[in-house]
C-alpha cells in the first residue's frame, strides 16, 4: 500500500452486501446445476453477476425460489416461533462446467475394535430384549399386576 498523504485518496475494497452459501441439493441434480442459499435482496442478474466477476465461473442460467420458514416451534407462551425465509437459487454452468459437493465428511474404515464393540451392543441389546420380554405362562396379564 502507498503511504497514506492528508488530502490524497483512501484505498477503498469494494465487497457485495450479499452472501451465497453452496448448499447440497435434496434432490439429485444435473451435473452442470448448482444450489445456492443466497440473500433475500439478490435479484438472479445479481447472483449472475457475483460468480461471474468474483469467482469467474461461467453462467448460463439462473432460477431462484423463495423457501417458506418453517414455524414448527412454540415459546414459553406457547406462541408459534416461525423460522425466517430464505431464498435459494440454482444456478446453471457454462458450456462444459460441472459441480459436485464434496464430500465433507467420508466414511472411516471400521477398525477390528469399532467391530467387536458392535458385536458386543447387539448382543447387550438382544440380552435387554429377552429380559424385558413378558413370561408367556402369565397368560397375557402384565408384570405389575401381581398374582
Amino acid at each position: 500500500y502507498p503511504l497514506f498523504q492528508p488530502g490524497g485518496p483512501q484505498l477503498r475494497l469494494f465487497r457485495p452486501d450479499f452472501f451465497m452459501a453452496a448448499v447440497r441439493p435434496g434432490v439429485p441434480q444435473p451435473a452442470d446445476t448448482a444450489q445456492f442459499r443466497v440473500s433475500m435482496e439478490m435479484t438472479k442478474v445479481d447472483i449472475k453477476n457475483y460468480l461471474e466477476k468474483i469467482y469467474n465461473v461461467p453462467v448460463v442460467a439462473v432460477r431462484t425460489r423463495i423457501q417458506y420458514g418453517a414455524h414448527n416451534r412454540r415459546n414459553h407462551k406457547n406462541q408459534r416461533v416461525k423460522k425466517p425465509d430464505y431464498k435459494v437459487a440454482y444456478v446453471q454452468l457454462g458450456q462444459g462446467q460441472t459441480f459436485q459437493f464434496p464430500n465433507l465428511f467420508p466414511e472411516k474404515e471400521q477398525t477390528p475394535e469399532a467391530r467387536s464393540f458392535d458385536d458386543f451392543k447387539n448382543k447387550y441389546l438382544e440380552k435387554e430384549k429377552q429380559r424385558q420380554r413378558g413370561d408367556p405362562r402369565r397368560g397375557g396379564v402384565p408384570d405389575w399386576f401381581g398374582l
